[in-house]
C-alpha cells in the first residue's frame, strides 16, 4: 500500500519551544533524539486537548527543527553514560533501584500540517487561533519534557498559522520565506530510500545479507584504506589514505513506529489497559533518518511526517516524503 502525504490547507509554527528533560532514549537500541512517534501523539493529544473549544483546524502532520540540544551524558574515552538521578529511599530506607533514564534539553521549532475552515479567516484572527494553540501546547509535555521561556527574544517565538496558497508557485515563494526563519537549525527527514539502496548493495555481494547489516553499516562511519598511487596496490608497504563512505550527510538511525508480533482479540490477554479492544504484542521498526538545513527543503513535503498504518499487515509507523536533489539519488 502506497503512502502519500495529506493535502493541507495551511502550515502552523510555533517556533523556538524550549523543551527541558525529554526524553533522549528513542527505542531500545537508539538514543540522542525522541522519537518522531512522540511528536505525532503530540499532535494527537493536542488534538483533543482543543476539541471541546470548536476551533477550526484539523491536525494532519508535523515537522521538527532542532535549534540546539543538549544531551545529559557523560563521556569517558568511547563510551557513554546518562547522568542518572538517586531516588528518594523506600518507606524502610533502603536505597531505592536507580531507574536508567536518558533526558535531554532541547531548543525546537514544531510545523503542524493544519487544515479546516481557518483559511476563511483574516490575519489578525489566524494569530489569534495560533496564540490559542501555542498556549495549549505551553501546558503540555512535548516527548516527556516539560516547555520553559525560549532565550530568544520574544518576536521570535511568536507562533504564526499561514495559508498555503491555492497556486503551487506562490505556494513555494511563501515556503522558502518561511524556512529561513528557521535557520540556524536542521530539519529531520527521512531516508527510506538509502536503506533500499544499501540492502541491496549488500545483498547483491552476499545474498544472505539481512536489512539489519544495511541499517548497521549506514549508521556508521566504515573508515576503509585506499592506495596512494597507481602502483601502489601491489605493494604492501605502499602508503595508503583512509577514507570513509560517510558521503550522504549527517545520518542518524531512527525508530519510525511498531510492527505486530502476534495478535489476539478482546479479553484474552490478562491485564491489558482495555480489554474491550483487541491487542497485539509489537516490536519497533527501524529506518534511517538524516538531519539537513531547512534551506534545503524543497517544499512542506519535504518537512512534515504522517502517520501511514496497515491493520491487515500488523504495520503502524510514521512517514515523510523528502525527495533528495537528482544530484544525491544519482
Amino acid at each position: 500500500m502506497s503512502a502519500q502525504t495529506p493535502n493541507i490547507a495551511g502550515l502552523l509554527v510555533l517556533p523556538h519551544l524550549r523543551i527541558q528533560n525529554a526524553n533522549a532514549i528513542s527505542s531500545p537500541v537508539t538514543h540522542g533524539f525522541p522519537s518522531m512517534t512522540a511528536f505525532l501523539g503530540l499532535m494527537w493529544a493536542l488534538e483533543r486537548k482543543l476539541n471541546g473549544r470548536d476551533l477550526p483546524l484539523v491536525f494532519d502532520s508535523v515537522g521538527v527543527i532542532c535549534h540546539d540540544f543538549e544531551e545529559l551524558s557523560t563521556e569517558g574515552g568511547y563510551t557513554k553514560a546518562f547522568r542518572l538521578t538517586r531516588n528518594p529511599v523506600d518507606k524502610d530506607g533502603s536505597t531505592a533501584a536507580i531507574v536508567e533514564e536518558g533526558r535531554i534539553h532541547l531548543e525546537l521549532t514544531l510545523v503542524f500540517g493544519v487544515s479546516g475552515g481557518f483559511t476563511k479567516l483574516d490575519a489578525e484572527q489566524r494569530q489569534a487561533l495560533a496564540s490559542v494553540v501555542a498556549e495549549a501546547v505551553a501546558s503540555m509535555r512535548i516527548a516527556g519534557g516539560s516547555i520553559i521561556p525560549a532565550k530568544v527574544p520574544r518576536w521570535q517565538t511568536r507562533p504564526a498559522l499561514e495559508v498555503l496558497a491555492d497556486d503551487e508557485d506562490d505556494a513555494a515563494a511563501r515556503f522558502r520565506q518561511l524556512r529561513r526563519k528557521w535557520l540556524p537549525g536542521f530539519a529531520l527527514v527521512c531516508r527510506d530510500d538509502l536503506l533500499w539502496r544499501r540492502t541491496e548493495a549488500m545483498q547483491a555481494a552476499s545474498s544472505t545479507a539481512p536489512a539489519l547489516d544495511a541499517w548497521l553499516d549506514l549508521s556508521r562511519f566504515n573508515w576503509k584504506p585506499k592506495p596512494m598511487g597507481e602502483d601502489a596496490a601491489a605493494d604492501p608497504n605502499a602508503k595508503v589514505e583512509w577514507q570513509h563512505d560517510r558521503t550522504e550527510g549527517w545520518l542518524v538511525p531512527i525508530p519510525v513506529g511498531y510492527g505486530a508480533l502476534a495478535r489476539h482479540g478482546p479479553g484474552e490477554v490478562a491485564n491489558a489497559r482495555d480489554p474491550s479492544v483487541p491487542f497485539a504484542f509489537v516490536e519497533s521498526l527501524y529506518s534511517i533518518g538524516q538531519w539537513i538545513g531547512p534551506h534545503r527543503l524543497n517544499s512542506w513535503r519535504d518537512l512534515l511526517w504522517y502517520s501511514h498504518t496497515e491493520p491487515e499487515n500488523g504495520l503502524y509507523r510514521v512517514r515523510n516524503d523528502y525527495a533528495p536533489p537528482a544530484a544525491a539519488v544519482a
